[in-house]
């Protein structure tokens, strides 16, 4: 972690967790969609806690009967658990086939930005909003800047650029804005 601390949730964990865990990373913008950010944030850490780690051969080999069930304990891991079971572990049988595991090949092995966005856009889960918040994200907070990183990256106020409570709601706000023009 080079950039600001991540300071999405309130579990000091979670926020760990995704600073420290690629996968656990890749896995909160997966579910960041519909529920608030800070829910979504918390979802890796809740998911490495019923699960007793987080590993993406685990994710992508279960049964998806048994990751939904998981999903849906309660409190449940987001809104719409079935569904995003199924895309978290979508997200996960990709790492495994096209990155050997490795969640932070995904960037680690980035030729330039325009070879960074192809590979976050290929993930089950990220459309190209996503792939401009995680290309910023990476930037940001970990300092993954290859060649021509800036065109793929957002140009608003994202999940990158908090580090307060403030800022989380300056974030949400213009993630609610946002929503409201496309409508």
């Amino acid at each position: 972690m080079l950039g600001m601390p991540i300071v999405w949730t309130d579990v000091p964990e979670a926020n760990e967790l995704l600073e420290s865990d690629p996968l656990a990373l890749l896995i909160g913008l997966v579910l960041d969609q519909q529920v608030k950010m800070e829910k979504a944030f918390r979802g890796p850490y809740e998911l490495k806690q019923r699960l007793g780690g987080l590993d993406v051969r685990e994710i992508a080999t279960m049964d998806p009967s048994k990751l939904i069930k998981i999903f849906r304990e309660r409190p449940a891991i987001h809104r719409f658990p079935g569904s995003m079971a199924a895309r978290v572990q979508a997200m996960c049988q990709a790492i495994v086939s096209d990155y050997g595991g490795d969640a932070r090949a995904v960037w680690r092995d980035a030729r330039d930005g325009a070879d960074l966005a192809a590979r976050i856009k290929k993930l089950p889960g990220f459309g190209d909003m996503k792939v401009k918040i995680l290309v910023a994200v990476l930037a940001k907070k970990f300092d993954v800047k290859p060649d021509g990183w800036e065109k793929y990256a957002a140009n608003w106020h994202t999940v990158a650029d908090v580090d307060s409570e403030e800022s989380m709601a300056h974030a949400r706000e213009v993630k609610r804005e946002m929503k409201a023009g496309q409508q």
